[in-house]
Protein backbone atom coordinates (compact mmCIF):
# COMPACT_ATOMS: atom_id res chain seq x y z
CA UNK A 1 0.00 0.00 0.00
CA UNK A 2 1.46 3.67 -0.73
CA UNK A 3 1.70 5.90 2.06
CA UNK A 4 2.87 9.29 2.63
CA UNK A 5 4.14 11.07 5.47
CA UNK A 6 3.45 14.25 6.96
CA UNK A 7 7.53 15.01 6.49
CA UNK A 8 7.52 13.51 2.66
CA UNK A 9 4.79 15.65 1.51
CA UNK A 10 6.49 18.87 3.50
CA UNK A 11 9.77 17.82 1.75
CA UNK A 12 7.73 17.89 -1.41
CA UNK A 13 6.02 21.00 -1.26
CA UNK A 14 8.57 23.25 0.30
CA UNK A 15 10.72 23.77 -2.23
CA UNK A 16 7.90 25.21 -4.51
CA UNK A 17 5.60 26.87 -1.53
CA UNK A 18 8.22 29.42 -0.66
CA UNK A 19 9.23 30.70 -3.86
CA UNK A 20 5.76 30.77 -5.08
CA UNK A 21 4.65 33.09 -2.63
CA UNK A 22 7.25 35.53 -3.49
CA UNK A 23 6.82 35.77 -6.85
CA UNK A 24 3.03 35.76 -6.78
CA UNK A 25 3.85 38.65 -4.47
CA UNK A 26 5.93 40.82 -6.88
CA UNK A 27 3.24 40.06 -9.39
CA UNK A 28 0.88 41.52 -7.29
CA UNK A 29 2.96 44.92 -6.55
CA UNK A 30 4.45 45.67 -10.00
CA UNK A 31 2.72 47.58 -12.58
CA UNK A 32 0.61 45.79 -15.47
CA UNK A 33 0.57 42.41 -13.61
CA UNK A 34 -1.07 44.03 -10.82
CA UNK A 35 -3.99 45.56 -12.94
CA UNK A 36 -7.49 45.15 -12.39
CA UNK A 37 -7.94 43.70 -15.80
CA UNK A 38 -5.23 40.56 -15.52
CA UNK A 39 -6.51 37.55 -14.22
CA UNK A 40 -5.66 36.08 -11.10
CA UNK A 41 -5.29 32.65 -12.99
CA UNK A 42 -3.19 33.95 -15.34
CA UNK A 43 -0.46 35.26 -12.10
CA UNK A 44 -1.05 31.73 -9.86
CA UNK A 45 0.10 30.18 -13.31
CA UNK A 46 2.82 32.15 -14.11
CA UNK A 47 4.42 32.51 -10.34
CA UNK A 48 3.84 28.67 -10.18
CA UNK A 49 5.59 28.14 -13.59
CA UNK A 50 8.69 30.85 -12.60
CA UNK A 51 9.36 28.69 -9.37
CA UNK A 52 9.47 25.45 -10.79
CA UNK A 53 12.01 26.29 -13.64
CA UNK A 54 13.80 28.17 -10.95
CA UNK A 55 14.12 25.21 -8.73
CA UNK A 56 17.97 23.93 -10.10
CA UNK A 57 19.40 27.78 -8.95
CA UNK A 58 17.47 28.06 -5.86
CA UNK A 59 19.27 27.24 -2.06
CA UNK A 60 17.70 24.92 -0.07
CA UNK A 61 14.60 25.16 1.69
CA UNK A 62 14.05 24.57 5.07
CA UNK A 63 11.51 22.39 6.24
CA UNK A 64 9.07 23.83 8.95
CA UNK A 65 6.82 21.61 10.86
CA UNK A 66 2.62 22.42 10.39
CA UNK A 67 2.50 22.66 13.92
CA UNK A 68 5.03 25.85 14.16
CA UNK A 69 2.28 28.17 13.48
CA UNK A 70 4.36 31.27 14.59
CA UNK A 71 7.26 30.25 11.91
CA UNK A 72 5.04 29.83 9.40
CA UNK A 73 3.47 32.84 9.42
CA UNK A 74 6.76 34.89 10.04
CA UNK A 75 7.80 33.04 7.06
CA UNK A 76 4.97 34.06 5.29
CA UNK A 77 5.23 37.38 5.87
CA UNK A 78 8.94 37.76 4.62
CA UNK A 79 7.86 36.36 1.22
CA UNK A 80 5.17 38.64 1.00
CA UNK A 81 7.44 41.40 2.09
CA UNK A 82 10.51 40.65 -0.21
CA UNK A 83 8.21 40.61 -3.22
CA UNK A 84 5.83 43.48 -2.75
CA UNK A 85 9.18 45.11 -2.58
CA UNK A 86 10.63 43.52 -5.39
CA UNK A 87 6.91 45.12 -7.63
CA UNK A 88 7.80 48.34 -5.51
CA UNK A 89 10.93 49.20 -6.37
CA UNK A 90 9.61 48.40 -10.30
CA UNK A 91 6.92 50.50 -9.95
CA UNK A 92 8.97 53.23 -8.54
CA UNK A 93 11.08 53.44 -11.76
CA UNK A 94 7.43 53.46 -13.92
CA UNK A 95 5.91 56.43 -11.61
CA UNK A 96 9.39 58.13 -11.95
CA UNK A 97 8.85 58.48 -15.99
CA UNK A 98 5.13 59.08 -15.42
CA UNK A 99 6.29 62.08 -12.97
CA UNK A 100 8.63 63.21 -15.49
CA UNK A 101 5.84 63.51 -17.99
CA UNK A 102 3.53 65.20 -15.49
CA UNK A 103 6.81 67.88 -15.35
CA UNK A 104 6.53 67.83 -19.34
CA UNK A 105 2.83 68.62 -19.42
CA UNK A 106 3.02 70.85 -16.78
CA UNK A 107 5.08 72.92 -19.16
CA UNK A 108 3.44 72.08 -22.24
CA UNK A 109 0.14 73.39 -20.66
CA UNK A 110 -1.24 70.20 -21.31
CA UNK A 111 -2.07 69.44 -17.84
CA UNK A 112 -5.73 71.44 -18.49
CA UNK A 113 -6.73 68.25 -20.40
CA UNK A 114 -7.35 66.11 -17.13
CA UNK A 115 -8.67 62.24 -17.54
CA UNK A 116 -10.23 59.46 -15.22
CA UNK A 117 -7.47 56.24 -15.95
CA UNK A 118 -9.41 52.97 -15.11
CA UNK A 119 -6.69 50.91 -15.30
CA UNK A 120 -5.05 52.99 -12.34
CA UNK A 121 -8.34 54.38 -10.80
CA UNK A 122 -6.96 57.99 -10.65
CA UNK A 123 -6.50 61.07 -12.63
CA UNK A 124 -3.88 61.72 -14.95
CA UNK A 125 -2.80 63.45 -17.93
CA UNK A 126 -2.17 62.71 -21.50
CA UNK A 127 2.01 63.00 -21.56
CA UNK A 128 2.17 61.02 -18.39
CA UNK A 129 -0.11 58.50 -19.91
CA UNK A 130 2.18 58.36 -23.29
CA UNK A 131 5.23 57.90 -21.17
CA UNK A 132 3.90 55.27 -18.85
CA UNK A 133 2.40 53.28 -22.05
CA UNK A 134 6.24 53.92 -23.73
CA UNK A 135 7.85 52.72 -20.74
CA UNK A 136 5.95 49.61 -20.68
CA UNK A 137 6.91 48.95 -24.12
CA UNK A 138 10.62 49.61 -22.76
CA UNK A 139 9.72 47.19 -19.69
CA UNK A 140 9.85 44.27 -22.22
CA UNK A 141 12.15 45.64 -24.93
CA UNK A 142 15.00 45.90 -22.76
CA UNK A 143 14.09 42.11 -21.21
CA UNK A 144 13.15 44.07 -18.04
CA UNK A 145 10.87 41.07 -16.59
CA UNK A 146 14.21 38.35 -17.39
CA UNK A 147 15.89 41.06 -15.25
CA UNK A 148 13.63 40.90 -12.63
CA UNK A 149 13.39 37.19 -12.12
CA UNK A 150 16.92 36.80 -11.84
CA UNK A 151 16.43 39.46 -9.46
CA UNK A 152 14.20 37.00 -7.72
CA UNK A 153 16.34 34.32 -7.94
CA UNK A 154 19.35 36.00 -6.79
CA UNK A 155 16.86 37.71 -3.45
CA UNK A 156 16.43 34.10 -2.09
CA UNK A 157 20.40 33.85 -1.93
CA UNK A 158 20.76 37.08 -0.58
CA UNK A 159 17.39 36.77 2.02
CA UNK A 160 17.28 33.22 2.38
CA UNK A 161 14.51 31.74 4.43
CA UNK A 162 15.74 31.30 7.86
CA UNK A 163 14.94 32.41 11.33
CA UNK A 164 15.05 36.48 10.72
CA UNK A 165 12.54 36.95 8.01
CA UNK A 166 12.65 40.66 8.07
CA UNK A 167 16.73 40.95 8.10
CA UNK A 168 15.64 42.53 4.73
CA UNK A 169 14.16 45.60 5.89
CA UNK A 170 17.73 46.60 7.80
CA UNK A 171 19.54 45.25 4.29
CA UNK A 172 17.07 47.07 1.82
CA UNK A 173 16.05 50.42 3.55
CA UNK A 174 12.84 50.04 1.30
CA UNK A 175 11.86 53.20 3.07
CA UNK A 176 14.20 55.63 1.38
CA UNK A 177 13.30 54.59 -2.26
CA UNK A 178 10.48 57.02 -2.55
CA UNK A 179 12.92 59.95 -3.50
CA UNK A 180 13.85 58.35 -6.70
CA UNK A 181 10.92 59.15 -8.13
CA UNK A 182 11.58 63.11 -7.94
CA UNK A 183 15.16 62.42 -8.72
CA UNK A 184 14.71 60.46 -11.53
CA UNK A 185 11.48 62.29 -13.06
CA UNK A 186 13.36 65.18 -13.02
CA UNK A 187 16.76 63.82 -14.60
CA UNK A 188 14.68 62.47 -17.42
CA UNK A 189 12.44 65.87 -17.41
CA UNK A 190 14.94 68.46 -17.63
CA UNK A 191 16.21 68.55 -21.16
CA UNK A 192 12.61 69.32 -22.34
CA UNK A 193 11.64 71.73 -19.32
CA UNK A 194 14.93 73.27 -20.24
CA UNK A 195 13.66 73.52 -23.85
CA UNK A 196 10.48 74.79 -23.12
CA UNK A 197 11.61 77.54 -20.10
CA UNK A 198 13.52 78.49 -23.24
CA UNK A 199 10.68 79.10 -25.57
CA UNK A 200 8.73 80.96 -22.99
CA UNK A 201 11.85 82.84 -22.65
CA UNK A 202 11.41 83.99 -26.02
CA UNK A 203 7.30 84.87 -26.00
CA UNK A 204 8.50 86.72 -22.68
CA UNK A 205 10.35 89.03 -25.19
CA UNK A 206 8.46 89.12 -27.81
CA UNK A 207 5.42 90.35 -25.46
CA UNK A 208 7.89 92.95 -24.61
CA UNK A 209 8.91 93.92 -27.94
CA UNK A 210 5.99 93.54 -30.07
CA UNK A 211 2.85 94.34 -28.07
CA UNK A 212 0.34 94.12 -30.32
CA UNK A 213 1.14 90.54 -30.59
CA UNK A 214 -1.52 87.90 -28.74
CA UNK A 215 1.12 85.82 -27.55
CA UNK A 216 -1.67 83.80 -25.80
CA UNK A 217 -2.82 82.51 -28.90
CA UNK A 218 0.76 82.53 -30.09
CA UNK A 219 2.28 80.99 -27.27
CA UNK A 220 0.09 77.94 -26.72
CA UNK A 221 0.45 76.26 -30.16
CA UNK A 222 3.97 76.92 -29.93
CA UNK A 223 4.71 75.02 -26.86
CA UNK A 224 2.51 72.44 -27.21
CA UNK A 225 3.95 72.15 -30.51
CA UNK A 226 7.84 72.38 -29.47
CA UNK A 227 7.25 69.82 -26.62
CA UNK A 228 5.62 67.38 -28.37
CA UNK A 229 8.94 67.74 -31.37
CA UNK A 230 10.93 67.36 -28.26
CA UNK A 231 9.09 64.29 -26.69
CA UNK A 232 9.54 62.65 -30.40
CA UNK A 233 13.26 63.00 -30.06
CA UNK A 234 14.12 62.33 -26.37
CA UNK A 235 11.99 58.83 -27.05
CA UNK A 236 14.95 56.99 -27.82
CA UNK A 237 17.40 58.41 -25.26
CA UNK A 238 14.84 56.60 -22.81
CA UNK A 239 16.40 53.73 -22.42
CA UNK A 240 19.28 54.38 -20.91
CA UNK A 241 18.05 56.16 -17.44
CA UNK A 242 15.15 53.44 -17.51
CA UNK A 243 17.62 50.64 -17.56
CA UNK A 244 20.33 52.35 -14.71
CA UNK A 245 17.51 53.12 -12.10
CA UNK A 246 15.66 49.87 -12.68
CA UNK A 247 19.01 48.03 -12.23
CA UNK A 248 20.17 49.82 -8.97
CA UNK A 249 16.77 49.19 -7.49
CA UNK A 250 17.28 45.86 -7.95
CA UNK A 251 20.36 45.62 -6.62
CA UNK A 252 19.17 45.89 -3.33
CA UNK A 253 17.64 42.46 -3.84
CA UNK A 254 21.21 40.99 -4.99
Amino acid sequence: MFSVTEAQLLEWLTPLLWPTIRVLALLAGMPVFSQRNMPMRVRVGLAVFISLAAQPSLPAMPVVPLDNLPLLLMLLAQQLLIGLSMGFAVRLVFAALEFAGELIGLQMGLNYAGFFDPTTGSQGTASSRFFGTMVAFLFIAINGHLLLIQAVIQSFHAFPIGQEPFAFLRAAQPQTWGAEIFRIGLWIALPLITMLMFVNLVLGVISRVAPQINVFSVGFPLTVSVGLVGMVATLPLMQTPFAMALERLLQAFS
